[in-house]
């Protein structure tokens, strides 16, 4: 697969991965609020667990794009490589 192409499938992964997120994060703060109010064990455990989940969902984008930076920089340097055999003008 060429680096365009992969630029564009990471591209609509970090979108499905940032709503993914957004949606993490917004059941790891109700989790939160839930066990500040309820003060149980079981909530405090819970709470833990949707913050674990959605951190490790945001290292995951993160990877993403970290993925497309690395791509980007591959890419010019091809570009960079091509250009030094193009004729001056």
């Amino acid at each position: 697969m060429d680096i365009s192409a992969r630029l564009k499938r990471l591209r609509a992964d970090v979108a499905v991965a940032e709503e993914q997120l957004r949606f993490l994060e917004e059941e790891a703060d109700e989790a939160r609020l839930r066990a500040l109010v309820s003060e149980t064990p079981i909530a405090d455990a819970e709470s833990s667990d949707a913050r674990r989940h959605a951190d490790a969902h945001a290292r995951y984008r993160d990877d993403l794009q970290r993925s497309i930076a690395d791509l980007l920089r591959e890419q010019d340097s091809l570009l960079d490589r091509m250009a030094a055999y193009l004729p001056s003008t």
